[in-house]
């Protein structure tokens, strides 16, 4: 499987980047983003592009590929709504509807967030502005499209938000996401598990487009049909000769 992922230097990128490089199926990672990466891996291709809304210039680079993982986005905060429409809605279906033309048989996932507001009408600025990017993806005939709509995220291995706000966050926080996890599990998420959950999408779907924290979780803890081993997702797995590994 070849991959292409949007937005690696964010904090679910670098979780998702990180399960790619570690699964076995996966031959080529290609990295696309407006800064160089700093790192360097044999599978790891980077793709520098400043112009996230046009990419004419680099079409020849982007064929080829089985999925597209969406993982480019802002916060919301201090934003107006046509500067974070910019962004949210302009580089993603930019990017989404250049792809479909050279790849239509690719399945492409797009990071939202959990109360994305698919009617487009309600009060929150930014839930109207990733509901129309949701809603505008769906329309258009890829193999499949995923929405995953993540709550609160825990970073691990040594991810780390590029939000300073984001940053001051999970370094308070950290000592109680796991107690969180375990007692709200429809509602935390870790970057690994994200990764895997999208790496399960792409090569063998999932139940229904758009995924919630829950379906998230499900698709990760699935057992791989393809012979890759993946990190078992339970805090406590119940048979110790499988613990660790799906």
């Amino acid at each position: 499987m070849k991959v292409l992922l949007f937005g690696a230097t964010g904090m679910v990128g670098q979780g998702v980047l990180r399960e790619c490089l570690r699964a076995d199926d996966v031959k080529l990672v290609q990295t696309v983003g407006r800064s160089a990466l700093e790192q360097y891996h044999p599978k790891l291709l980077d793709l520098v592009h400043t112009d996230m809304t046009n990419f004419s210039a680099v079409e020849s680079r982007l064929r080829g590929f089985d999925a597209c993982f969406f993982c480019l986005g802002v916060s919301s905060a201090g934003m107006n709504e046509a500067d974070y429409t910019h962004i949210t809605y302009g580089f993603t279906l930019a990017a989404a509807e250049t792809l479909v033309r050279l790849q239509p048989g690719m399945t492409f996932i797009y990071v939202s967030g959990a109360s994305t507001d698919s009617t487009e009408g309600g009060r929150s600025m930014w839930a109207r502005v990733k509901g129309r990017t949701e809603n505008a993806l769906l329309r258009l005939p890829f193999k499949a499209v995923y929405l995953f709509r993540p709550g609160i995220i825990q970073p691990l291995h040594g991810v780390r938000s590029k939000t300073a706000a984001y940053r001051v966050f999970y370094t308070v926080a950290a000592p109680l996401l796991p107690l969180l996890r375990a007692l709200f599990p429809r509602s935390v998420l870790t970057t690994e598990i994200i990764g895997l959950a999208m790496l399960n999408a792409a090569r063998r779907g999932a139940p229904q487009p758009v995924l919630e924290v829950a379906d998230i979780n499900a698709l990760a803890r699935e057992g791989n049909r393809c012979g890759v081993a993946v990190l078992c997702t339970h805090v406590h797995c119940p048979d110790p000769t499988r613990r660790g590994r799906c």
